[in-house]
């Protein structure tokens, strides 16, 4: 490597503005990496982090969703995730957790996902923890030991890749272990943000009869329209009984095989329990954060003898099957088109964006 500092967004205080401060990039450690970032996604939930919303120790660089180019290799021999050499220069994805494998949830319940103690870039590696540079908001990331990297899909563009990067392993684990679409089902999901697009998506590809996106604004139903995502589109600013009729009218009256909750909104989850059938199934994906309490009728549930399932985050399993997934998802859908991109110090704006829903997927870029 020839440069030895980098740039980072830093999150010094919670509520306060980000800040772009320079770092000095270190020797790549034994059986890690530096990689460049070059695409670092913004992700909802660094909205919360931002706000103080999760307990994260700060100053922390933000950013768990990344793309670049392996800079420097350290010690040892380096393979990806599916067993391929690695070698400086190669263009790679990183899974943003390291699971401990020694905690309950790794060692007895094969639940590396609720894993007790694990390290996740961009969120709880704060700049005083070894390098710093330890979230995709950067030029720079250092990788350390144990992380799962995998080889960037051939032929796929860094945005399209970036479009679901962290929405799409999320919902490979909702959908691989949790509860899968099945062939000819009619599937309803909320929200048309990134993960909402990652499930509807992924129902396309499963093999579901019919795909009904329930959200809003109507330009995220129009952009996801245009992309391909998606058979029928609801708007909610109709109201909740508007969108219920819709939907019954959608399904011939009997409601969704299965409902995947994507909105992040708890006033969505008792909504969603109406728009299933009997018999049907539930699946929450979107209450990442604490967004507080909602009422809700539990006699929804017992008269239409639902199955109810939550599904959290994703590992190094689920981001390697999005990878591979990732050439068919782009021949299909318009991924690139869902994506804003902007330059590294441009991040304010970006965050802005974000948090107005003006855009669908913001990218920073170095």
């Amino acid at each position: 490597m020839t440069a030895r500092t980098g740039k980072a967004v830093v999150l010094e205080e919670f509520g306060a503005p980000l800040a772009l401060r320079e770092f000095g990039i270190p020797q790549a450690p034994a059986g890690g990496m530096i990689v460049a970032c070059g695409y670092g996604g913004i992700c909802g939930t660094d909205l919360h982090l931002q706000q103080g919303h999760l307990p994260i120790p700060t100053p922390l660089v933000l950013g768990h969703e990344g793309y670049g180019v392996i800079r420097e290799l350290g010690a040892g021999e380096h393979r990806d995730a599916t067993g391929a050499p690695l070698a400086e220069g190669d263009a790679v994805m990183w899974a943003s957790s390291i699971a401990c494998g020694e905690c309950p949830p790794c060692r007895l319940h094969r639940e590396p996902t609720l894993c007790e103690n694990r390290r996740t870039y961009g969120v709880n590696r704060p700049v005083t923890e070894g390098a710093g540079l330890s979230g995709s908001w950067a030029d720079h990331i250092v990788l350390q030991p144990g992380t799962t990297v995998v080889k960037a899909a051939e032929g796929v563009d860094p945005l399209a890749a970036m479009s679901l990067a962290c929405a799409g392993p999320t919902v490979v684990h909702a959908l691989f272990e949790r509860r899968p679409v099945r062939l000819g089902e009619t599937v309803v999901v909320q929200g048309s943000g990134p993960v909402g697009l990652a499930a509807a998506a992924f129902a396309h590809l499963a093999g579901a009869a019919e795909v009904i996106l329930v959200g809003g604004p109507a330009e995220r139903l129009a952009l996801a329209a245009k992309a391909g995502i998606g058979d029928v589109h609801i708007d909610i600013a109709g109201g909740q009984d508007a969108v219920r009729q819709e939907v019954c009218d959608a399904t011939g009256g009997a409601g969704a095989d299965l409902v995947i909750e994507c909105a992040g909104v708890p006033a969505a989850v008792a909504q969603g329990l109406t728009l299933a059938r009997r018999g049907g199934s539930y699946l929450v994906i979107g209450q990442y954060s604490d967004a507080g309490d909602t009422l809700l009728n539990p006699h929804q549930i017992v008269h239409r003898q639902l199955d109810v399932i939550g599904s959290w985050a994703f590992t190094g399993a689920h981001l390697t099957e999005y990878v591979r997934l990732l050439p068919t998802l782009a021949a299909r859908f318009d991924l690139a088109g869902l994506v804003t991109a902007y330059p590294l110090e441009q991040h304010a704006e970006a965050m802005a964006a974000v948090a107005a829903g003006s855009v669908m997927k913001a990218v920073l870029t170095s």
